[in-house]
């Protein structure tokens, strides 16, 4: 069934068409922000890197343990090693004791070097941990303040995008408070059917709503309609609003 429509109606409804598609778009840009992949990427950057800060501090503290270890075992070397030689240096023991003390004192020697390249090996393992550490604990920070900036900046775009929304609402609804309830209804009824495409302009032979060319004897039907006739896109459905 046709429905009427005032010329200034069908004009209004167009407005209120152009109006929701500056709203979509709007939505669209504030949900595609390059912030938001940035931030994404930066996330993980800095997960990472937090993670192998925590695996490196854990690293750390089993290494420090094994310091710990071999540092007790140069100690007691040195303390045996003490122990022979002032006993060397005592001259109670015999000939055969102190033979056996020279040597016992040589095999620590011996073993006193080896424990302490051992420990040298591991505080060198410690540096490279603490330094790697340090390095993390700075991208992390690095990458904690890229993440804030680009929070702010992402706060910002949605602080001008959302005042557009609200001056297209606002736009929307005082067209939308001009025209004729019922053809603001159907317009309702075919956008959420149509993919939020509800009016749309005709512009030569071409409905603005699907962009697809209508043929000249829908053409010359439409033309032969009175301007208060409303008029559906034979395509996509929707009022096509005649310039």
């Amino acid at each position: 069934m046709s429905m009427k429509a005032t010329p200034n109606d069908q004009r209004s409804i167009l407005n209120v068409a152009q109006l929701d598609q500056q709203a979509n778009l709007l939505r669209h840009k504030a949900a595609t922000l390059p912030e938001l992949q940035e931030i994404t990427s930066a996330t993980v950057k800095f997960n990472n890197a937090r993670d192998l800060r925590i695996a490196a501090e854990t690293e750390l503290s089993d290494v420090k343990r094994e310091l710990l270890r071999a540092e007790a075992d140069v100690e007691q070397i040195v303390s045996r090693i003490t122990r022979d030689e002032a006993r060397l240096i005592g001259g109670s023991a015999s000939p055969k004791e102190l033979e056996q003390l020279q040597h016992e004192v040589g095999t620590l020697g011996a073993r006193r070097a080896e424990l302490e390249e051992i420990e040298l090996e591991i505080m060198m393992r410690v540096d490279g941990i603490k330094e790697r550490i340090t390095a993390l604990q700075s991208e992390e920070s690095a990458l904690a303040l890229e993440i804030a900036n680009l929070e702010i900046s992402k706060e910002n775009a949605l602080t001008v995008i959302g005042a557009d929304l609200a001056d297209a609402a606002e736009e929307r609804a005082k067209t939308a408070a001009t025209v004729n309830a019922e053809v603001i209804a159907l317009y309702e009824k075919i956008r959420a059917s149509n993919n939020g495409t509800g009016a749309a302009a005709l512009v030569g032979n071409q409905c603005k709503g699907c962009h697809l060319t209508i043929n000249t004897v829908e053409l010359q039907r439409i033309a032969a309609l009175a301007e208060d006739e409303l008029v559906r896109c034979e395509e996509c459905r929707c009022i096509l609003v005649r310039g």
